[in-house]
């Protein structure tokens, strides 16, 4: 075998005139007759190989296409001036084949490995292949650096990193758990872990005040483009400390990622308070590259004039203002007054020119200049209707309309933190209150005693890091103490035989000197997918699954023998119908 002494990316100039062994797949081949340009990569680089006739390496360079493995010997030599390609590394340089082996030959391949097209059903199920092109390698190279770039953060923090397992107890709260039936006890299961929150508290009372794990986290809910049912996070927990301890600490770990993988400063890491943000952007993860902030207009003098605008009891009217621009159209802003209709909302818009506005609008808001602060060809929209469904209306229009005018600026990154989420939310299916963000979260104790009877006005002491408008991760303070842990318990429903039947280790655990701690979790594939610049976690994930939880190259979920459903005692309902 030629077995390479130089990886493509370290081949230059310094090399003119020696003698290289180089390996990897082929990309193109040009053969133009009496000279065969080949190039060369691997997951360094590429090259361009010439064979010259009347040698033993061109005959054998005759039979060469796309995605053979070769190794070539040859010598390296400066490319004439004007076949210098500068948008390559190796772009100066060529190298002259003497000798080449043909390693493994390749059928004709069902996607391109050299460019980004293809259908994502097929370059799924050839994952392998779709792994050579040269941007997810790119990205998954980009993910290696940040994990390293993570773990020598933290241990310079004297965080440890811990491992904690995959088979746990099923708990209650939260998305749906994958189940693992058990051979040895048949009847019985394990749960894959949607994150390690019992473990790392139990860390904490152990004394390892200050734990993280790169860790492998697995949700059994419905998926999207930004959601896996298997998913890595940044996980960490700390003692003996308080929010805003957490907070500067990752807040300056998500600085130094930036700075040391991306070369980005993003500067200091704001706060916000979840109400804010819902009253301002209507979402509790708002982006802040752009504004278009909504204003509140129910308890202004002039909203009573705008005849079918006018909020009505319990209603509340808001506003957004569009900048100047030529992209939105009337036919734009009509899809949304019907969009607005299907939600049980009112919508109207004007344009304002000179000193007047037209629109659907345009006339109610006529001598109303003063009211309404908008400058010159800019769009107000008002919306009017149930609090809520306002807000998140027209949060999600903000964003939607930022896109599409384009105002929204490029490879800048905003982050910021979001506080004081309520700590239950009301679960219609069920008919109950459950925890909004886990059961182990501290609540605000004053709203604990004074709101016991309405339990969606208290706040809890958890906190979201977002950037650009993606929720990078999660965490919060944790109950520390039996008694308020089973009273929490007790709130969301989970009689104390429950909590003792799922959580009695975890309960007695908090009677032998549970520390206060606190901590958070940063989803890897989010942050990596929002820093090389991608809307989808696929293209930042190995071998991801599609939106309906398929693995297309391994064709999983799969069926299994009867004979391995027998020796776990499970036997399977007729699912057809």
């Amino acid at each position: 075998m030629l077995k390479r002494n130089y990886r493509l990316h370290e081949l230059n100039e310094s090399l003119i005139d020696k003698t290289v062994i180089i390996n990897g797949w082929v990309d193109r081949v040009r053969n133009l007759g009496g000279i065969i340009f080949v190039w060369v990569r691997d997951r360094y680089g590429i090259v361009q190989v010439l064979f010259e006739p009347e040698t033993p390496a061109y005959e054998i360079a005759k039979k060469l296409s796309g995605e053979y493995v070769v190794g070539i010997e040859g010598i390296v030599r400066e490319r004439p001036k004007d076949a210098q390609n500068v948008d390559l590394a190796s772009g100066n340089i060529e190298i002259l084949a003497k000798k080449i082996e043909i390693l493994a030959e390749s059928k004709t391949p069902p996607i391109y490995t050299n460019r980004d097209e293809g259908s994502e059903d097929v370059r799924l199920k050839y994952r392998y292949l779709d792994l050579r092109r040269r941007t997810l390698q790119s990205n998954l190279i980009f993910r290696h650096k940040l994990v390293q770039k993570t773990r020598e953060y933290l241990d310079s923090l004297d965080f440890l990193e811990i491992e904690t397992p995959y088979l746990m107890k099923s708990t209650p709260e939260g998305a749906r758990n994958f189940i693992v039936p058990s051979r040895i006890k048949r009847g019985t299961f394990y749960a894959l872990p949607q994150s390690p929150q019992i473990f790392k508290q139990l860390l904490m009372i152990a004394g390892f005040d200050r734990y993280y794990q790169i860790a492998r986290c697995f949700r059994d809910e419905d998926l999207r483009a930004d959601r896996q049912p298997e998913f890595t996070q940044i996980d960490l927990e700390m003692s003996f400390v308080d929010q805003e301890d957490v907070q500067e600490t990752v807040g300056n770990l998500v600085k130094y990622l930036f700075k040391s993988v991306l070369g980005k400063d993003i500067g200091d890491v704001p706060s916000m308070q979840y109400q804010t943000a819902m009253e301002l952007y209507g979402s509790d993860k708002p982006d802040l590259r752009f504004e278009m902030k909504m204003e509140n207009l129910t308890s202004k003098p002039f909203a009573s004039k705008l005849d079918f605008l006018s909020p009505r009891d319990g209603e509340e009217t808001k506003m957004i203002v569009v900048p100047k621009n030529d992209v939105l159209s009337r036919k734009d802003l009509d899809a949304y007054s019907e969009s607005a209709k299907s939600s049980n909302l009112r919508l109207g818009w004007a344009k304002f020119h000179g000193t007047n506005f037209t629109g659907s609008v345009g006339k109610l808001l006529s001598g109303l200049t003063s009211d309404v602060k908008v400058g010159e060809d800019e769009t107000v929209i008002l919306c009017v209707g149930k609090k809520h469904e306002v807000s998140t209306f027209l949060g999600k229009a903000r964003v939607e309309i930022a896109n599409k005018i384009g105002i929204i600026p490029q490879n800048t990154f905003k982050a910021l933190w979001i506080n004081d989420f309520p700590m239950f939310e009301w679960n219609e299916e069920d008919k109950r209150f459950q925890a909004q963000h886990h059961p182990f979260t501290m609540p605000y104790l004053e709203d604990l005693e004074s709101k016991p009877d309405d339990l969606s006005k208290i706040r809890a002491h958890s906190y979201d890091l977002v950037i650009n408008g993606w929720e990078m991760g999660s965490g919060s303070v944790r109950i520390h103490t039996r008694e308020l842990q089973e009273r929490v318990f007790k709130l969301i429903g989970i009689t104390e035989e429950e909590a003792k039947k799922r959580f009695g280790f975890f309960l007695e655990a908090f009677e032998y000197g549970a520390p206060p701690h606190a901590g958070f979790a940063i989803g890897v594939d989010r942050l990596v997918s929002v820093m090389v610049g991608v809307t989808s976690l696929r293209d930042v994930v190995a071998f991801p699954k599609t939106a309906s939880g398929t693995d297309l190259m391994m064709d999983t979920p799969s069926e299994v023998s009867e004979d391995q459903l027998k020796e776990l005692g499970i036997k399977l309902e007729d699912h057809r119908s």
